[in-house]
């Protein structure tokens, strides 16, 4: 056994150890290069698989619903979806450290700070769990109906344990299971949508206006509302440098953003725009009823299985990524141990949103309100990437010690976690969602800002803070890879 920073480790196994079909070895420890492995284009299937999505059906139609016009409600489409680049570019710094996010934003946060950071996303990656969870069981009670089963919470209990399990099961193999799935998945995902896609524009009203069209502000503030709700999925991704940290180091940067970026952008726009079209003449408040009114008899199984397949390839990364979050914040918990923790507890909270809150209300209003945390996030991420040049040694983002060129003052950097309260503070001002309103918002009648205003703002003052403290070196130095690595259990 040896020791390092992060707590007891083994030696490494050999190289080669990322396969398909096996439990997946490494947690937060760095990739050797002679383990490297893969194409900046298999990041296209992999991001497309947990957005080819019901609940981007579900996000079209709200669009909708709050009073959009189809042109509006499309053009909000394309704009909040255009901040997957932002997903895709910092995905470039996984390769560059070969390690994961949540280490690799010690740099921005040091050793101390970043624990906060992570734990903050680590909670808000559980209630997306619960979220997509409570989507596809949804739909799955749907089918349980139809099959006979009575409508009881032990029912309700028993068809989120099985997509839990089966979500939980995915994160568990790991990368390179997962990067093989996900390439099935994607197609078989796309041809059933593409397939409700026909339906739903066999039934679109082209020429559809609102009943009362908006005007003035309170039409600014609708679309406001929009894009904020569209952009608050690739904000939610920040653990886009944990799928691919496999990728060899010489890897094209560019290529990495355009495929991750595509692979989301794609299925996002497309569908989310399907989900407006179908809200021109049925009736989204109720997606599920309103898709299976124009689709034959049997083909409404074949759709339930395809919500449950894209929930599962959905959370599967998202519960793999928390897996390693609870292991960057000094959680000594062998990977397979830390996902199971966290499926337990994303889980226990579906449950609890499933039986008491209105699933469409819970949709639109935690998609609005989180960009107030994410959005501050990624911008301070995104940022230290350029101010670094993404030069990021993983070896020394794993020493944790007072030595550590990343415990700066009392193992906090004062410039990211300034820059990313400050736009927090400062979006949550410019928030606002159909039941509450920062002041800033309510003082222009409604208008949520909190997207531009949280990622400028924390980007400036990152930029500037980095340079004022002094806390950002003249260049990271990169060290030539090493030998051999540890494994983290």
């Amino acid at each position: 056994m040896e020791r390092s920073a992060t707590g007891p480790v083994v030696a490494a196994a050999s190289s080669g150890q990322d396969r398909a079909g096996s439990f997946e070895s490494r947690g937060i420890d760095c990739v050797p290069d002679s383990e490297r492995h893969g194409r900046a284009r298999e990041l296209f299937t992999l991001w497309a698989a947990p957005n080819v999505s019901y609940l981007s059906f579900v996000v079209g139609g709200a669009l909708i619903l709050t009073g959009l016009s189809l042109a509006e409600a499309l053009a909000v489409t394309v704009a909040g979806n255009l901040l997957w680049l932002l997903t895709g570019f910092i995905a470039v710094s996984g390769p560059a450290a070969g390690t994961s996010g949540s280490v690799i934003s010690r740099a921005m946060y040091g050793v101390v700070g970043n624990k906060v950071v992570v734990l903050t996303g680590w909670l808000i990656a559980s209630l997306y769990l619960a979220l997509n969870w409570s989507a596809a069981s949804v739909a799955g009670l749907g089918l349980t109906g139809r099959i006979g089963l009575p409508d009881t919470p032990a029912v309700d209990a028993l068809v989120v344990c099985l997509i839990a399990g089966a979500t939980i099961l995915v994160a568990i193999y790991g990368h390179a299971t997962i990067v093989r799935l996900y390439g099935a998945l994607s197609i078989l995902l796309t041809v059933v949508f593409l397939a409700v896609t026909v339906l739903v524009l066999t039934r679109t009203d082209w020429s559809y206006t609102p009943a009362e069209p908006l005007t003035g502000l309170h039409r600014l503030a609708v679309l406001a509302s929009g894009f904020t709700i569209v952009a608050s999925a690739p904000l939610s991704y920040s653990n886009s440098p944990d799928l691919s940290r496999y990728l060899p180091r010489d890897t094209s940067a560019k290529a990495i953003t355009l495929w991750t970026a595509l692979g989301a952008f794609l299925p996002s726009v497309l569908f989310t725009a399907i989900g407006s079209l179908a809200a021109t003449t049925l009736d989204m408040s109720d997606p599920q009823a309103a898709l299976e009114s124009v689709m034959p008899s049997w083909f409404a199984p074949v759709l339930v299985i395809a919500v449950v397949l894209n929930t599962v390839a959905n959370n599967g990364i998202t519960a793999y990524s928390s897996g390693l979050s609870m292991q960057s914040v000094g959680i000594r918990l062998h990977r397979v141990l830390a996902v199971l923790v966290v499926g337990l507890i994303g889980t226990a909270m579906t449950l609890f949103a499933l039986l008491v809150f209105d699933f469409l209300t819970a949709v639109n209003t935690l998609m609005e309100l989180v960009v107030v945390i994410t959005g501050p996030c990624m911008a301070v991420y995104a940022t230290d990437m350029v101010l670094r040049r993404n030069r990021y040694d993983g070896e020394q983002l794993h020493d944790q010690s007072r030595t550590s060129p990343f415990w700066y003052r009392a193992g906090v950097n004062r410039a990211g976690a300034l820059a990313t309260l400050g736009g927090t503070v400062a979006a949550t001002l410019c928030a606002g969602t159909g039941t509450w309103a920062g002041p800033l918002s309510a003082a222009m009648g409604g208008l949520n800002l909190a997207v531009p205003v949280g990622i400028l703002g924390s980007a400036v003052l990152h930029w500037a803070l980095s340079r004022a403290f002094g806390t950002l070196p003249p260049a990271v130095a990169v060290v030539p890879p090493r030998p051999a690595a540890t494994v983290q259990h």
